[in-house]
């Protein structure tokens, strides 16, 4: 499998991408204030980068439960500078996690590479326009009903092939639109307008998201669901993300995988790799 990415064709069957989550935000669920700062924004892109990151997602409007849409001004003001700061220093690619078309714009016009829009370029009309335009990676999530209300009681007859079907439709529409068909990833939207038993349903059962064709990004790093299953609070969630990104990796069910501790989710995939490689040997052998 492959993913186009501007004038990158990463090849996905060799091991998953690691996405470094940088929120340039004041109120985000897990680090929100900790990187408002340019200046912080900056060297925790460099530092990710170090420890592995193979892209950057850089977001400045705060997705979690209940939270309310800041302007578009202030989402440009805090993404932009970070952005013009890193373009041409890291050999990462930059992805901007935005639902304004205009933010998408102003990101690509100053390097950015990947559009990562949670609401599958449905919360403005005009981001369709701007795909169709624009040669750049996408990644389309799944979200039912908006992120300030997205957790009022969630419900799906069958919520994998709900969203399965919502995906497709959308890249289809991409497609339809002039969009290049190996430049799109899909995300099934862990967390965004699902209940527990949900979240897991789709960790669980992505054959029906595997039939679409495209790569797959699982975004499950220290989300509430696993305080539910663990009972751990939020600094505590890592062993529990890093199962479910070991799941995945062994159950070949996602090749991005969107973090927060990049050494910890680089470790794993380097680990297992390793030793499928060497059972792969040893089975030749015998």
């Amino acid at each position: 499998m492959f993913w186009k990415v501007k004038d990158k064709l990463f090849d996905l069957t060799e091991r998953p991408l690691i996405m470094g989550i940088l929120n340039v935000t004041p109120d985000s669920f897990s680090d929100g204030g900790e990187h408002l700062a340019i200046t912080s924004a900056v060297d925790h892109a460099l530092r990710m980068e170090d420890q592995g990151a193979d892209i950057i997602d850089i977001g400045g409007e705060s997705t979690r439960p209940g939270a309310i849409p800041v302007s578009l001004d202030d989402e440009k003001a805090r993404v932009l500078p970070v952005i013009e700061k890193l373009a041409g220093r890291l050999k990462a690619c930059i992805s901007i996690d935005t639902t304004k078309s205009k933010v998408a714009a102003a990101a690509l016009d100053l390097g950015a590479h990947i559009i990562n829009d949670i609401s599958a370029l449905t919360f403005d009309p005009a981001m369709l326009e701007l795909a169709a335009k624009r040669a750049c990676g996408w990644v389309i999530m799944h979200i039912k009903g908006t992120p300030e209300n997205m957790q009022q009681n969630p419900s799906y007859d069958d919520v994998v092939s709900e969203v399965s079907s919502f995906l497709n439709h959308r890249y289809q529409i991409m497609v339809s639109a002039g969009v290049d068909p190996l430049s799109v990833s899909i995300d099934p939207g862990i967390g965004f307008g699902k209940t527990y038993d949900h979240n897991l349903e789709l960790i669980t059962g992505f054959d029906s998201l595997r039939k679409i064709g495209l790569p797959i990004c699982l975004g499950v790093s220290r989300k509430k669901f696993l305080q539910t299953l663990l009972g751990r609070k939020m600094d505590e969630r890592l062993a529990g993300t890093l199962a479910v990104l070991s799941y995945s990796l062994l159950h070949d069910s996602a090749q991005i995988f969107r973090v927060h501790d990049v050494i910890a989710a680089k470790d794993l995939v380097t680990t297992i790799k390793a030793l499928q490689s060497f059972t792969m040997k040893r089975n030749l052998v015998l």
